[in-house]
C-alpha cells in the first residue's frame, strides 16, 4: 500500500487544527512548527482543502484556518481526497495499464479488494477519532459494503448485434 507524504500531512494537519479549535484560527506557521511540515507545502495543502470545504480561512490579525465543519462530520479519506492523493494498493496506473508488463498479475483482485476496505475504513474514521485516539476496531462503525463495490454498467439485452462476417 501507498499513500504519500501529501495525503499523510493533510490528515496530520487537518488533526492539529481540531487539537487547536479552543484557541481560535490556527496559522499554517503554527501547524507548520508543530508538525514540521514545510510551510510553502502547507500552503498548497490548505488551499485544497479549502477549495473542497473541509476548512475555512479567517483573514486579518488573529486570521488563520479553522475546520469548516465539525471533526466529527469530516472523514480521513475526505482529507485524503481533497488532496487528490489515492491510496494505492495496486502496481496499475489507474486501474489501466497491467501491472504485470501489460497484464494484471494473478493477485490484482486481491489488492483491489484491499484497497476498497481501506477506503471503507478511512471513511469511517473521522478527525475526531484520530484526534481522540479513538481507533480500536470496536468503536469504528465501517459503512455498507455495498458503496465500495465497483459500478457496473447495465447489460441491455434488448439490443440486437449484428453478426461478424
Amino acid at each position: 500500500m501507498r499513500l504519500t507524504s501529501k495525503g499523510r500531512y493533510a490528515v496530520s494537519a487537518m488533526v492539529d487544527l481540531n487539537k487547536e479549535r479552543e484557541n481560535g484560527p490556527v496559522t499554517l506557521a503554527a501547524i507548520s512548527e508543530r508538525q514540521f511540515i514545510s510551510l510553502s507545502y502547507l500552503e498548497q495543502l490548505f488551499r485544497r482543502l479549502r477549495e473542497a470545504g473541509l476548512v475555512s480561512s479567517v483573514r486579518g490579525p488573529g486570521g488563520g484556518y479553522l475546520l469548516a465543519r465539525p471533526a466529527s462530520e469530516v472523514s480521513v479519506a475526505d482529507v485524503i481526497r481533497a488532496v487528490n492523493e489515492p491510496v494505492r494498493t495496486t502496481m496499475c496506473e489507474n486501474g489501466v495499464r497491467g501491472c504485470h508488463r501489460g497484464n494484471r498479475c494473478d493477485t490484482h483482485q486481491l489488492w483491489e479488494a484491499l484497497g476498497q476496505h481501506i477506503y471503507r475504513f478511512l471513511d469511517a474514521v473521522t478527525i475526531d477519532h484520530v484526534t481522540d485516539k479513538n481507533l480500536s476496531l470496536e468503536h469504528i462503525q465501517l459503512g455498507d459494503v455495498t458503496n465500495y463495490l465497483p459500478k457496473t454498467q447495465p447489460v441491455n439485452v434488448d439490443v440486437p448485434v449484428a453478426p461478424v462476417s
